[in-house]
């Protein structure tokens, strides 16, 4: 791009030459990791929307497996019982974690939805609006290995409630062991929220270090 800027993620999307049609078939000869960020959507409705919407990069079947493995290369060999992910976005890439490990799937949910005995957990999302998630009371027992996903951790709010909610339903680990397992999401931003995560729990995005700085300012 002129004057050395780089061109925004989405512009480096492969589509085939003018179609506004994702290439569902095309695969980079190197695909590094994070490849498939540039699959992502820009925002195209105004500031009453998020800046990105990542679930484009869920239509290309390469590039939602690269991710997946992405996420996942970091707990291999690590003990995980379950994975939970966090409604809504996060039921993609946790179920998509749990079939991949061959583990079951826990749905945290907005309140209202679950017709079960829950356990709620107030919050403040990432547009600082408050609200209230819920997880059912009879999927975790003291000690069970949880890892923890969602797409996106922006002020780390909403996955400080779901990390809230597990850590009151497992109760106090055992030697050695933490519940949640671990947190996964395509990108934790280095804000308040973010670094407060990373510094206490192991982690695991998929956003390279040159390019974490242009997702911090919604670039």
């Amino acid at each position: 791009a002129s004057g050395g800027v780089s061109p925004p993620l989405h512009a480096q999307c492969w589509q085939h030459p003018r179609s506004p049609h994702m290439d569902l078939c095309h695969v980079p000869a190197d695909r590094e990791k994070g490849w498939y960020l540039a699959l992502m959507a820009p925002n195209v409705k105004g500031p009453n929307y998020a800046w990105l919407d990542p679930s484009r990069l869920y239509c290309h079947p390469q590039g939602l497996q690269d991710c997946v493995s992405d996420l996942l290369q970091p707990f291999q060999g690590d003990p995980i019982d379950m994975v939970a992910g966090i409604d809504a976005m996060g039921f993609i890439l946790g179920a998509a974690a749990a079939a991949t490990l061959r583990k079951g799937f826990l749905a945290i949910r907005k309140a209202g939805h679950l017709c079960v005995q829950t356990l709620a957990q107030p919050y403040t999302d990432y547009s600082g609006r408050e609200k209230v998630m819920e997880v059912r009371t009879d999927a975790i027992s003291p000690g069970l290995h949880i890892l923890l996903v969602d797409q996106w951790v922006e002020t780390g709010g909403t996955m400080r409630a779901a990390i809230e909610l597990v850590e009151r339903l497992g109760g106090p680990p055992p030697p050695h062991t933490l519940c949640p397992a671990g947190i996964a999401a395509i990108c934790i931003e280095d804000s308040e929220g973010g670094r407060w995560i990373r510094e206490r729990y192991k982690c695991a995005h998929c956003v390279p270090p040159r390019l974490q700085p242009r997702f911090d300012r919604h670039e």
